[in-house]
């Protein structure tokens, strides 16, 4: 398989998305620039990726203006079809934004950026795009102003019937809590899924924590279950 990273005008994680993948988890990878339409070397055994960064320098609405990028029209119609699709942090907004994840992407609780390393945990052992993962406390990097996750009382309660709450904040223990919330998140939700299972968005950059260089490699958890 290989995986598309999408390229927006302000994105700054598509190479560290890249070098994860690639150098890291020896993946095929593929850059993509946003004006282009063409998805048709890829199947439904690949993965598309939104990385994070600031697309269109965040004006008007995190990840509104992205939505309406070229290649957002390809992705929409991978995704349909049932292609993987993977955002991480404005990516995640990006996907919120076209309709592909339910819920929004709000301001931070208290109003500041957040840059610090966090922990979060999969409670459901099958919940990642059909593949196991640990349900340890992983440690990832967050870096966001705006990654506090909401929904209506109707759309969390299908998010959880349906148990496509993939992660949630919590501590070092696994335990969850307020005080393991960085950003205010309802329900100390950190990422979510699609009703398929086949795409997926999370605040937390699990690129960032993929080489052995800098001591953390629990993010490696994470993407490989998308390969």
């Amino acid at each position: 398989m290989k995986f598309g990273i999408i390229v927006f005008p302000g994105s700054n994680c598509d190479r560290d998305m890249m070098h994860a993948l690639r150098d890291d988890l020896k993946q095929e990878t593929v850059m993509l620039w946003h004006k282009d339409r063409d998805l048709s070397m890829f199947t439904k055994e690949d993965c598309i990726v939104l990385p994070g960064g600031f697309s269109y320098g965040d004006y008007l609405r995190c990840g509104a203006l992205a939505r309406f990028s070229p290649m957002m029209e390809q992705v929409i119609a991978f995704a349909n079809m049932g292609g993987k699709v993977l955002g991480v942090c404005n990516g995640f907004q990006i996907l919120c934004e076209a309709g592909l994840l339910p819920g929004v992407l709000l301001q931070n609780e208290h109003q500041k950026f957040v840059c610090k390393n966090v922990y979060i945990k999969n409670e459901h052992k099958q919940n990642l795009i059909g593949h196991a993962i640990s349900e340890k406390a992983l440690k990832i990097p967050v870096a966001h102003g705006e990654g506090r996750y909401y929904a209506d009382a109707e759309t969390l309660k299908k998010l959880h019937d349906n148990k496509q709450v993939v992660f949630r904040y919590c501590d070092e223990n696994g335990a969850i809590h307020a005080g393991s919330n960085p950003n205010g998140a309802i329900n100390n939700i950190a990422g979510i899924c699609n009703e398929g299972r086949n795409v997926f968005g999370m605040m937390p950059h699990p690129e960032r924590a993929c080489s052995e260089s800098l001591n953390n490699i629990d993010g490696r958890a994470i993407l490989r279950a998308f390969c």
